[in-house]
């Protein structure tokens, strides 16, 4: 099939804008209220807490020599170009563009922090009897929601193909 285009590129730069600023403001509010480590307990399974992740996703990486912080930098920036590309191309696809653009405003919103601080600001922390799992940001909510998009799209796409 072939992909529809978009009038423009501008809604979608945009969603993934909001995602940005969403990230940036709440990692601001974080850093200006709680030290690093700091926790406050929301529920039962929910903490707000301060933490740094020189690494990737799950601290992939993080007790690297700091050669990482770059290569993270760099990945985020050639991904990002390559998300505008695929949105110039395929923005008339909803949902496609929808996970892209998702996905785009929380790679740039952890790049801002690794040019920042060095590290990605975490504060969501998820825990069930003694389990953590690890804390997360709104940039990777954003990310995490894209990818499951992506995947739904793709489901969808095999379907309609049948």
């Amino acid at each position: 099939m072939a992909a529809r285009r978009s009038g423009s590129l501008l809604p979608w730069l945009g969603i993934a804008l909001v995602v940005v600023v969403l990230d940036q403001l709440t990692k601001t509010l974080i850093v200006a209220r709680f030290a690093l480590g700091d926790s406050l307990t929301v529920t039962p399974f929910f903490n707000i807490v301060r933490a740094h992740n020189t690494g990737a996703a799950f601290s992939f990486l993080a007790g690297a020599s700091g050669w990482q912080r770059w290569f993270f930098v760099g990945l985020g920036a050639v991904a990002a170009a390559f998300i505008v590309w695929m949105l110039s191309r395929h923005g008339g696809q909803r949902l496609f563009a929808w996970a892209l653009s998702l996905i785009l405003g929380g790679a740039v919103g952890n790049v801002i922090d690794r040019l920042l601080h060095g590290h990605v600001v975490d504060f969501i922390q998820v825990h069930y009897a003694g389990w953590y799992f690890p804390s997360f940001n709104v940039a990777d909510s954003a990310i995490t929601v894209g990818a499951a998009c992506l995947i739904l799209d793709e489901v969808l796409r095999v379907r309609r193909a049948r």
